[in-house]
């Protein structure tokens, strides 16, 4: 059984958010599903299988952290298109049967590939108490992201404070059911990015994801509606870093980045 590790949102190997791929025949029982996430140790391992020909989607898709399943990732069905397109398993856009819905990606000429994912619901709320303590920074504003994100998204003084932050994990997981989004305006545009972000993911076994395709539908309309622009850049500023191109289309969000295969072997079980 081949196993790919896919680099996704960068164009260079040990960049971005690296992702475990496997093409399947069918979905194995869960706890198999969840073992082998575990074995690979990447925020995401996506399993996916093709569907018959004449339905709504073209390929199931599932994701698994090392600890649970989650409903929606970005940066690994990214990465599963990239593998789809370079293997010839797939050819033009991929509609793939998600628990968040038909999500479909698709690969330009240039290598860019662009999802199409649903744009998360933003409501303000207070900041809870003891979530500046625990990441060492005041947010200015807070908000619930809904039930497909399933983070708390803070916005903090400066691209320096979101750079800058060393946050008390277990004390930031008592306050979502993931984790934290947190996020500034970029401190000079010219360099290619319109604003920064980091996320932190406790509570489903990541402590930092190193680039959050997910956390991008809700950082496109925080972002949106504060520049007063459709289509933007975030930079995630993790230490392996990565970029994602955001396009606000009402309820739906365009993600596009690029993808590098770096290692491919086989699964023996």
């Amino acid at each position: 059984m081949r196993m790919r590790i896919v680099d996704a949102f960068t164009d260079r190997p040990f960049a971005g958010n690296p992702a475990g791929v496997l093409l399947l025949d069918s979905f194995p029982e869960d706890d198999w599903l969840q073992k082998v996430a575990l074995e690979v140790n990447h925020a995401e391992t996506a399993f996916a299988h093709r569907l018959p020909e004449g339905g709504e989607a073209d390929w199931a898709l599932r994701w698994f952290t090392p600890a649970t399943e989650v409903v929606m990732c970005g940066h690994a069905t990214l990465a599963t298109a990239h593998v789809l397109h370079t293997t010839g398993a797939h050819v033009g856009p991929v509609r793939f049967s998600t628990r968040s819905g038909v999500l479909v990606a698709s690969t330009g000429e240039d290598g860019w590939i662009t999802l199409d994912f649903p744009t998360a619901p933003l409501t303000p709320v207070d900041v809870p108490e003891g979530v500046a303590a625990a990441l060492g920074a005041e947010p200015r504003t807070a908000f619930d992201t809904g039930p497909n994100v399933g983070a708390l998204l803070v916005e903090l003084a400066d691209e320096k404070t979101v750079r800058g932050l060393a946050p008390d994990l277990k004390a930031l997981g008592a306050h979502s059911s993931h984790g934290l989004i947190t996020t500034a305006r970029a401190e000079d545009p010219a360099r290619g990015y319109d604003f920064v972000s980091r996320c932190f993911f406790p509570n489903v076994g990541i402590d930092e994801d190193p680039v959050t395709g997910g956390a991008h539908t809700a950082l496109a309309p925080y972002w949106s509606e504060r520049l007063g622009r459709s289509d933007l850049t975030g930079l995630q500023a993790s230490p392996r870093s990565g970029l994602v191109r955001t396009g606000l289309r009402g309820d739906r969000t365009l993600l596009t980045g690029r993808a590098v295969t770096v290692i491919e072997g086989e699964l023996l079980d």
